[in-house]
């Protein structure tokens, strides 16, 4: 970890994983902004604590809508100058069966997992150029490798992230700018709260760790791979689910 405190920004920060992202950065000591449509209790306690005064931002803005993400990215370099590392939280599920899918929820989950992606990644990108250097990390997930029933847009949405990645850490990589994805397995938040019991206990029956993710658990592997040791390591989808596709 650099000696000096970095620039990150988390979206999608202010409940569950990406909650549990911020933290894990502020714990490191580095500048956190982060957005999301509204603001949390945890959002509250972050910006009351005394400790996180020069080194948290919160901007309430829905970055499917491209003037908003915008504004965002320009507020974060209007206060800290530069973007050391984007990490790609925010996301929306929406589950059924696609016969019966809406286009309305249909356009929910792409604008805002993959679209709303694309562009604030396209605007910190140019930041990072600029100053000569970043890392991304991209979170996407198991099934968009492996598929799930009733998550058909999801999955295609999170498979498009893994794709972007690779592309990405192409263009990027002769810049001092890695790019790289974590495929998250299922955890303990609210992205969950969709499965019932007896799907919640098959998965955990099935998985060689024997429990759901923790937050922490994703987090110990974003901050792996935005290490700026690891200048070597680009381009990859790093799988984090207690060994459930192995």
């Amino acid at each position: 970890m650099s000696s000096s405190p970095r620039t990150i920004i988390v979206t999608g920060g202010s409940r569950g994983l990406g909650a549990g992202i911020v933290q894990s950065f502020l714990d490191s000591g580095d500048r956190v902004a982060s957005c999301s449509r509204s603001t949390t209790p945890q959002v509250k306690e972050w910006e009351s604590d005394p400790a996180y005064a020069d080194r948290f931002l919160f901007i309430e803005a829905d970055i499917a809508d491209r003037d908003q993400s915008t504004a965002f990215v320009q507020a974060v370099v209007d206060k800290w100058g530069t973007i050391d590392v984007l990490v790609n939280n925010a996301g929306v599920a929406r589950d059924g069966i696609l016969a019966l899918f809406s286009d309305e929820d249909s356009d929910t989950v792409i604008d805002l997992n993959l679209k709303a992606t694309i562009h604030i990644t396209k605007r910190v990108v140019r930041n990072m150029l600029s100053h000569g250097g970043g890392s991304i990390v991209n979170i996407s997930s198991i099934v968009g490798l492996t598929g799930y029933r009733g998550l058909t847009v999801y999955s295609a949405t999170k498979a498009a992230l893994d794709g972007f990645t690779r592309s990405l850490a192409r263009e990027l990589g002769s810049r001092k700018i890695t790019v790289n994805s974590v495929a998250s397995g299922y955890l303990k938040t609210e992205m969950s709260h969709g499965l019932d019991d007896a799907q919640l206990n098959q998965i955990v029956r099935r998985t060689p760790a024997g429990r759901l993710g923790e937050p922490d658990d994703i987090a110990r592997a974003i901050q792996f791979l935005v290490d700026e040791r690891n200048n070597w390591l680009t381009g990859q989808v790093l799988v984090v689910d207690g060994g459930l596709t192995c």
